[in-house]
This record gives structure tokens, sequence and C-alpha cells, in this order.
């Protein structure tokens, strides 16, 4: 598993090298292929603090990867969301593994890859409970 992780975070590291992205600004691009999130939220997902977090979505903005948009059901609050122009520069790095991984699940069973999400599910709960630990110590 720790051989897998590093691999992951080499892999990450080389697409921020490739898109001359920060480990940080990769992390909020990641957390945003979800939809629109708050800055709060960003915040929390890379680790920085509020001002970091504006410079952050100011640098990303200025590169045409997010945009600042209101909250359609909260007008008052201001959203981060990835633009078309990041949705496409950050795919085209992921793309090549996620259609080569695909092939890597050819011949598993419905059954066996519900074993391995549950297990992956309880993996991450697991993390982020450790996470919120050495967060509040």
């Amino acid at each position: 598993m720790q051989r897998y992780q590093r691999s992951v975070q080499a892999y990450d590291d080389a697409v921020g090298r490739a898109l001359d992205l920060g480990p940080a600004d990769l992390r909020c691009l990641d957390w945003l292929v979800d939809g629109p999130k708050t800055a709060g939220t960003l915040a929390t997902a890379t680790g920085l603090r509020p001002a970091a977090t504006t410079a952050l979505i100011d640098r990303l903005e200025a590169r045409g990867l997010v945009e600042r948009v209101r909250d359609e059901s909260d007008r008052r609050r201001v959203l981060v969301r990835m633009t078309d122009e990041g949705s496409r520069s950050t795919y085209a790095m992921y793309a090549p593994l996620v259609a080569e991984g695909q092939e890597l699940f050819d011949g598993v069973t419905d059954a066996q890859l519900r074993v391995m999400a549950g297990l992956l599910e309880r993996m991450r709960e697991m993390t982020e409970r450790h996470a919120e630990r050495l967060r509040t110590t």
C-alpha cells in the first residue's frame, strides 16, 4: 500500500510540474472535480490558511483554471468551480491512467469489486479519522 501511495504521489508531482502547479494548487483542482466548493472547504482540503487559499484561488483564476460563481441556492455565498479549461488540462494528464486503469479491471467480478470498494471505503474512513486526530492534538 505504501509503495502504491508513493507512486500516486510521484505521478501527481509529475502532473504538477507538467502543468506548472504546486501541490496545493493541484489538490484544489482535484477537489473541484466533484463540483463547486466554498473557499473554506478548499482551505480545509489543502491545509492552507484562508489568506493563502484566497491567493491560491486568485492564481488559478488568473490562469483560467477556476472561476468564482454565486451559489444558486444562496446568492450571498461564492463558490469556486473548475472551468472547462481547468477540466480539459487536468483530465489530459490523467486520461492515460484512466484508460489503462480500466483494463486492470477486466475479469474482475462485480462481487470482487464490491469487496474492494468496501475495503477502500473503510481505509478512507480510517485515514480521515486519524487525520482528524492529528489536527485536534
